[in-house]
């Protein structure tokens, strides 16, 4: 059986941090917010900072990493309320067109998808939501009512993002290009966006890390240097090409994130997230 590591106190925490270079001032604040923050997810933030010989770089205090996960922390918060709104408005638009398109319940036919469709899958997926929200009252009042059936208006609404995502992907080609009218975008771009913005969208969920982070989904058809494809910068591209309303994108997401990199200029370095110099113009543009 392989040997797996064994619990330390927060005091040897500190001492590890300290024996790979960290500098603590304040060990009762560092205590503090080891207290709060699973070491095992605050030592992550080390990552950028971290040598070959397992050594921090010279200079790296224990306040400059919480500084940053903090940073993360309330970027985090702005990606996820502009997710939100990509994700209620790309439900709304998939639930409405293929209403009108195919019926209340046509989104059961699956002659109305593409040959890659998985039916059995895709109503197995279904099934599970209706499930695991059949206390809900909307859910119990179909249940109970409807004999089960839901309107695709209403059972979009228990769609993931990963689900929104499938469910565009396998739309018949000339409707992806319907959709994807909407948004400006061409179709096959599009699958890749909602890719993207379904990993990043479940990495918030999960308080993950985005801070130097290298995401899974390359976005497709987007003016992004090399080093900026798999890192945070090109996600945000996504963000701002889904994004519904260019006048509340402006005024209220780019002007919270203009004010959160001013806060911690001093502690975060672009090159970790991959954003340029110019950000803000890109992204107001």
């Amino acid at each position: 059986m392989v040997k797996i590591k064994q619990p330390v106190t927060y005091d040897e925490q500190i001492a590890i941090l300290e024996s790979r270079g960290c500098i603590i001032q304040d060990e009762h604040q560092c205590k503090t917010v080891l207290s709060r923050i699973n070491y095992y997810r605050f030592s992550a933030y080390f990552l950028p900072f971290k040598q070959d010989n397992e050594k921090y770089a010279e200079g790296t205090t224990f306040e400059k990493i919480y500084h940053i996960y903090e940073f993360d922390r309330q970027l985090r918060n702005i990606l996820y309320d502009a997710l939100e709104t990509i994700e209620i408005t790309l439900r709304t638009r998939l639930a409405y067109f293929h209403a009108m398109e195919y019926g209340a319940l046509g989104y059961l036919n699956p002659d109305s998808f593409n040959k890659q469709h998985q039916n059995d899958i895709f109503k197995n997926n279904i099934d599970r939501e209706i499930q695991n929200n059949r206390k809900v009252l909307f859910v119990k009042h179909h249940l109970d009512k409807y004999e089960g059936n839901f309107p695709i208006w209403v059972i979009t609404e228990l769609f993931t993002f990963g689900m929104l995502s499938y469910f565009y992907s396998d739309l018949k080609t000339k409707d992806q290009k319907t959709v994807a009218k909407e948004y400006q975008a061409n179709y096959r771009y599009m699958r890749s966006w909602l890719r993207c913005c379904t990993d990043i969208r479940n990495i918030c969920a999960h308080y993950g890390r985005l801070y130097y982070r290298i995401f899974p989904a390359i976005p497709a058809g987007l003016d992004i240097p090399e080093s900026g494809k798999r890192r945070l910068w090109g996600a945000m591209l996504v963000i701002k090409a889904l994004y519904p309303s260019k006048n509340t994108w402006d005024d209220e997401i780019v002007l919270r994130l203009e004010k959160l990199f001013k806060m911690y200029a001093e502690e975060i370095e672009l090159y970790h997230i991959a954003f340029p110099e110019n950000w803000f113009d890109i992204l107001s543009k």
